[in-house]
């Protein structure tokens, strides 16, 4: 029987299962793949305070070792499902059952991605899906966003202030975010928008050198010659497994408060899985020791 059962062992479920052995909890972490989540993937960290600069991958192997190094638990099995017997909770993985006080869900999201060949390849070396994260790599370059929400938007607007020219590559005739950011993007001069048009290669071994674009009306090929590909077509949350205990948006996240508490008492939802307006490094951190707390006071 352990305190505290998380599901994921990114940055909000390595955050919590340090806080929680800090406050002498017995925690066991089940990970699917690799310690770390996304953030693995990016070469450079700069904007997580108190850390200048850092490397992903370095970040959450640190992250591993302080909870690890704490007593935490972890276990290389996936979270399908969870039962409630006796008082208390059953997590649910393809290997067997494992008991619990109380639950942490942090199983993240997934960017969608755009399917192309290299895609995975040349992720971290031109192609992000975090414009916030890596669009200082860029400054005084060419890019371009994919993308027609707000998240799209929004990336296109933060790029234009540092990068040389920004294309706005969108499927549709009209935008799905909000007509004020698409007119703020209107009057920037180093902003051109491509409408109705698709990526449909990607070009470069290193790093991304250039993307052909399809007009999807008349099917011709332009080329762009960029050094950053920015693809913002939203993302997959983990939390099907987790629907029927749960409630759970009608995107897939999972409804959760600012203390990370959900519709099941003892359950709680941290980092890119649950319901919230900013998904940064920081805020799964952040969300993983709010989580922690409260999970903590729940088992008493």
């Amino acid at each position: 029987m352990y305190d505290i059962i998380i599901a994921g062992a990114g940055t909000a479920g390595l955050s919590a299962a340090l806080y929680a052995r800090r406050a002498g909890k017995s925690v066991l972490v089940l990970e699917e793949n690799i310690y770390g989540g996304q953030i693995v993937n990016t070469p450079e960290i700069e904007n997580y305070p108190g850390i200048k600069l850092i490397s992903g991958f370095d970040f959450a192997a640190n992250l591993y070792r302080q909870a690890a190094d704490l007593g935490a638990k972890i276990k290389y099995e996936k979270a399908v499902g969870i039962q409630k017997e006796d008082g208390h909770k059953l997590v649910l993985t393809p290997l067997g059952k494992y008991a619990c006080k109380s639950v942490i869900l942090a199983t993240g999201a997934k960017n969608r991605s755009l399917g192309l060949e290299n895609e995975k390849e040349l992720t971290g070396r031109g192609i992000s899906y975090c414009a916030a994260c890596d669009g200082a790599f860029f400054r005084d370059k060419d890019v371009a966003v994919v993308g027609g929400g707000n998240t799209a938007l929004e990336d296109a607007l933060l790029l234009s202030s540092t990068a040389h020219k920004v294309y706005v590559i969108h499927r549709r005739k009209e935008f799905r975010g909000e007509a004020r950011k698409v007119e703020a993007l209107r009057s920037k001069e180093n902003v051109r928008f491509i409408l109705e048009s698709a990526v449909v290669k990607l070009n470069g071994t290193d790093s991304l050198t250039s993307v052909d674009v399809q007009d999807i009306n008349t099917q011709k090929i332009l080329q762009l010659n960029i050094s950053g590909l920015f693809v913002a077509i939203g993302q997959i949350p983990e939390n099907s497994a987790f629907a029927d205990i749960v409630s759970i948006d009608e995107a897939g996240y999972i409804i959760a408060s600012e203390n990370c508490r959900t519709s099941q008492n003892g359950i709680f939802a941290a980092g890119d899985c649950r319901t919230k307006q900013v998904r940064q490094l920081t805020t799964a951190a952040a969300d993983g020791a709010a989580a922690a707390l409260a999970a903590c006071e729940y088992t008493g």
